[in-house]
């Protein structure tokens, strides 16, 4: 099978769902003695092919170019759409990223193939099978894609791992890719945010805070044991629909999906449209005064307390077991 993945950068760094998903092309080549391409767009990004190549890709188009500086579903769904046709490709994977959830939809019918989202696992036992979370992750479903036609694929970041294996791959120019007069809506300017926050969907580590916190002034405590831990803050919907903090935060189906390895739901009660969004994480701790909360049913450990006095305990504890080396 001929694998293409569509690797995302920001600000000339690759983002690590994207090496994900490189990974998982890697092992999806491999069973079927196939091979993998990657897809790099931006300005300034030719240096970022040595990368892909050390994650799985044997081959890497670039698209270095001004018509792809910022990101734009025209410019970007052509290049990629054009990448896959010359490589011919069997699986096209993206990373469910907010930029990949956007690109795959617009590749996937530009080049007439099925789209399955949102994937966090899958088998190559006795045929490939996907399996993907549905019914807002009360139940998973199981696809076969069909045999010997292509089909695209939106992986879940932080659900699988990010391997190297020192390949230098062929860097392939994708020149002319894409003509100022195909892109029918440019980006003029990009409003950022402050810099030196997290993202909640690239972290190992989320201290997510609920309509529990009772205020903006008391995510302080969460962004105090986030620092020490190394991780990001989150939040539920309710937080984020009374102001409390940014809707970037916002951990839930209508908000960021995330797979970390450790997340610290703080008075948080548990709602479904929560739960979609954090329930694969690896380990899940709940703190809430509420003992029959909806929360604890999904959590690996359950604290039954008050969060403003519990919080803190653990960020005292985690300073002295770094302290400890």
């Amino acid at each position: 099978m001929e694998v293409l993945v569509f690797v995302e950068q920001r600000d000339g760094k690759v983002k690590k769902a994207s090496l994900e998903a490189l990974s998982v092309g890697r092992a999806l080549a491999d069973a079927s003695g196939g091979s993998v391409a990657a897809v790099i767009l931006g300005q300034g990004v030719s240096g970022l092919a040595g990368e892909a190549g050390r994650h799985g890709a044997d081959r890497v188009y670039v698209g270095d170019d001004a018509i792809f500086a910022a990101y734009s579903t025209d410019a970007y769904g052509l290049a990629v759409g054009k990448a896959a046709q010359v490589s011919g490709v069997g699986a096209l994977l993206f990373a469910a990223t907010a930029m990949g959830k956007d690109l795959a939809p617009r590749v996937s019918a530009r080049l007439e193939i099925g789209l399955l989202s949102d994937v966090t696992a899958f088998t190559l036992d006795g045929g490939l099978v996907f399996r993907r979370p549905v019914y807002s992750g009360k139940a998973y479903a199981t696809v076969t894609p069909p045999s010997g036609k292509p089909f695209a694929v939106t992986l879940r970041p932080n659900v699988f791992a990010a391997t190297e294996n020192g390949r230098t791959p062929e860097v392939i120019a994708l020149e002319h890719a894409v003509a100022a007069s195909d892109v029918k809506s440019v980006v003029e300017k990009i409003f950022a945010a402050e810099g030196g926050l997290l993202d909640v969907a690239e972290a190992d580590i989320i201290i997510s805070g609920g309509r529990g916190m009772k205020g903006p002034e008391n995510y302080k405590i969460l962004e105090e044991l986030a620092g020490v831990l190394g991780g990001a803050v989150g939040a539920s919907r309710a937080a984020v629909d009374a102001g409390w903090i940014g809707h970037e935060h916002q951990v839930g189906q209508t908000g960021k999906v995330v797979s970390p390895t450790l997340y610290v739901a703080c008075g948080i009660s548990g709602a479904i449209q929560h739960l979609a969004g954090m329930s694969t994480s690896k380990v899940i701790v709940a703190i809430n005064k509420d003992a029959e909360a909806p929360i604890f049913k999904v959590a690996t450990y359950g604290i039954v307390g008050d969060l403003f006095e519990v919080v803190p305990k653990m960020t005292e504890a985690a300073r002295a077991l770094k302290a400890q080396g």
